[in-house]
């Protein structure tokens, strides 16, 4: 398979406050490395805070990066002007209450980017491309004429990837789009993008804090913890061989539906809280909540490195762990 999209240490640091001799900086974002190919879904997770969103939108320039480098289906896109990039690459956002203009009908939602990139030559051919857009994603023609507001969550959240849709993308960056969904229509939109992605031949950048959902859609995933990657493996081998101990732990967190199954998994319950990323801890940033941390721990930070073929975790005791 060919790469479509590889990021060689990312960083993305935000300035919040300090002098102008000592600024204050949170790392949002730090020396995280990775790379996804063509039709592919990499699944990226951790909990809120831990820069999973940050690195979506670096990725699309829409924070530009503090350094790193972003190679998109070949050429370095760090520098370049976006525009011609814009229509190949677009996302999807978490909430679909703000990410939508409450002032503009659905079809010139739809209509804006088609607009920009000058993809329909008469008001036809735009109307046209409209409704193919929503019929896509499961809403119809009558819809094109309302507003926002009279959708529910669900079909606002289609109406966003309608948008996302309209311009012919080949990379998607899926931003929690379900988090904020009840959880009988999150399946509905899981499916419509696996469906989407089948007939479109999409890739995806998948964004959730859910594993059990990003374990369905996605090829590899990768974990993140306090901006840093800490795993990164296929699918089955992260969920069933994972090497981290703060993976253990988020996979023993997932429900499993059998009652008698259920009441013989040890839950992996971590100690303490999130460092502040203002001042994260030194060496390995996992290691004021991890049960196996020394002395190296603190000292030096842990290489991010393969362990066997496609499986890479930043850890200095994976060998004693498992």
């Amino acid at each position: 398979m060919s790469r479509l999209l590889e990021v060689n240490n990312l960083k993305q640091y935000f300035r919040v406050g300090g002098s102008i001799f000592r600024p204050k900086y949170v790392k949002a974002v730090d020396d995280v490395t990775f790379h996804i190919d063509k039709g592919e879904t990499l699944g990226l997770v951790g909990e809120s805070g831990c820069g999973k969103t940050t690195t979506g939108r670096t990725i699309l320039r829409l924070h530009e990066p503090t350094d790193g480098q972003i190679i998109y289906d070949g050429t370095d896109i760090t520098k370049v002007d976006m525009m011609p990039y814009r229509r190949r690459m677009q996302i999807v956002f978490q909430d679909p209450y703000a990410s939508l203009n409450p002032r503009m009908t659905v079809g010139d939602i739809v209509g804006e980017a088609i607009d920009i990139h000058k993809l329909a030559s008469d008001k036809h051919e735009r109307k046209e491309r409209i409704y193919t857009m929503l019929e896509r994603v499961g809403l119809n023609s009558e819809h094109a004429n309302r507003y926002p507001h009279e959708f529910s969550g669900g079909q606002r959240q289609r109406i966003g990837i309608a948008r996302a849709l309209a311009v012919d993308p080949e990379f998607i960056v899926c931003d929690e789009p379900i988090s904020a969904l009840d959880v009988s229509i999150q399946a509905q939109v899981v499916n419509m993008f696996e469906e989407l992605q089948q007939d479109l031949g999409l890739t995806y950048l998948f964004i959730a804090h859910d594993l059990n959902v990003v374990k369905h859609i996605s090829n590899r995933i990768g974990v993140m913890y306090l901006g840093k990657l800490v795993e990164l493996a296929d699918s089955y081998e992260l969920t069933f061989h994972n090497l981290h101990p703060y993976t253990k732990s988020l996979i023993s967190a997932i429900p499993i539906p059998d009652p008698v199954e259920s009441r013989t998994k040890k839950r992996i319950v971590l100690e303490g809280d999130v460092p502040s990323p203002l001042d994260p801890p030194t060496g390995c940033r996992f290691r004021t909540r991890c049960p196996y941390a020394t002395e190296i721990c603190a000292e030096q930070e842990p290489e991010f490195r393969e362990i066997s073929k496609g499986h890479h975790v930043a850890c200095h005791h994976v060998e004693k762990i498992n």
